[in-house]
């Protein structure tokens, strides 16, 4: 990998890292925008044996390219550095100035869809139906009422793979599909707990081991779909973010409900913006997120297809 290319991958993470603060803005949503969604799934199918074996045997530099080591590199520096300094950026902005920030966000994410929509390579009747079934799902997702707290090791183990897919699918919020399955509390509070071993260690297992489970298990099921039906695909994939839009409208009421010492969003009351000056201001903010999204797509130009987990 070049300089340059290691540079913008870290940039890429550091945006993907920040987005994680935003609501109803996902890592993913960003991975698909910058173009490197299809790199970063194809990059999670290749854990697995095969690098574990070579590793094994001291074959550090072939484990190292077999894991496409240079671009995990350089996404973990920038989700990193990310998390470290731009996040609490803007968790501050979010803190004092929520409409205006969400309203940056909303032009933003809205403009984006134009550009993912541009990745398509064929728009037709089974495109256009996998792109309604996006937006439906991952607005259906926003209606749902959300179950009770279960610790049930096998639902646990559910719980954890169903919410590492849902990470990985742009517009989704892995964090909001556990309060969905009604253990987010439980999740969080074990993992507040980690030194109580008996108490944590019962929750956390089976749910990390459903994380891996989904994480690795998802994204080869997708580096499959997507390299045979990238066209429905990513038309899906486009929906998710248009059904995202919902939750990044700047102007909602959060529903919340108590989850311990902490206060958790559980769903939104949509509203209408009052004409006043701030909502000239939010206006000139949506424009301004919209048009930096169209300018660095003119910047970047055409994106390179990645090339990894496709057969020969």
């Amino acid at each position: 990998m070049s300089v340059t290319r290691f540079v913008e991958t870290m940039l890429k993470g550091a945006a993907m890292g920040a987005a994680n603060v935003i609501p109803g803005v996902s890592g993913g949503t960003i991975a698909l925008i910058s173009g490197i969604y299809q790199e970063l799934i194809d990059t999670l199918k290749s854990f697995g044996w095969g690098p574990l074996k070579q590793l094994s045997q001291g074959q550090f530099k072939k484990c190292f390219e077999s894991l496409n080591g240079s671009f995990v590199c350089a996404l973990s520096i920038g989700l990193a550095a990310s998390i470290i300094t731009l996040a609490k950026f803007l968790e501050t902005l979010l803190a004092n100035h929520e409409i205006l920030t969400m309203a940056f966000f909303f032009g933003l994410i809205l403009a984006s869809v134009f550009i993912v929509a541009k990745q398509v390579p064929k728009w037709n009747p089974i495109s256009g139906t996998t792109l309604l079934t996006g937006i439906a799902i991952a607005a259906a997702v926003l209606l749902l009422e959300p179950l009770q707290k279960n610790a049930d090791p096998g639902y646990l183990f559910c719980c954890g793979i169903i919410a590492m897919c849902s990470m990985i699918l742009p517009g989704i919020s892995g964090s909001f599909i556990l309060i969905l399955m009604g253990n987010y509390g439980l999740v969080i509070g074990a993992i507040g707990n980690i030194s109580d071993f008996k108490t944590a260690l019962p929750i956390l297992v089976p749910f990390g081991l459903g994380c891996t489970v989904g994480l690795l298990g998802f994204a080869r099921a997708l580096s499959h779909v997507l390299n045979k039906f990238k066209a429905p695909t990513l038309a899906g994939l486009t929906g998710f973010v248009i059904g995202s839009l919902a939750v990044i409208w700047p102007w909602k009421t959060e529903i919340t409900e108590q989850f311990g010492d902490k206060i958790k969003v559980t769903g939104y009351e949509w509203n209408y913006p009052v004409p006043d000056q701030a909502l000239f201001h939010a206006l000139l903010l949506m424009l301004a997120g919209a048009g930096l999204v169209l300018i660095l797509d003119r910047i970047a130009g055409p994106k390179p297809a990645s090339t990894r987990g496709k057969t020969k």
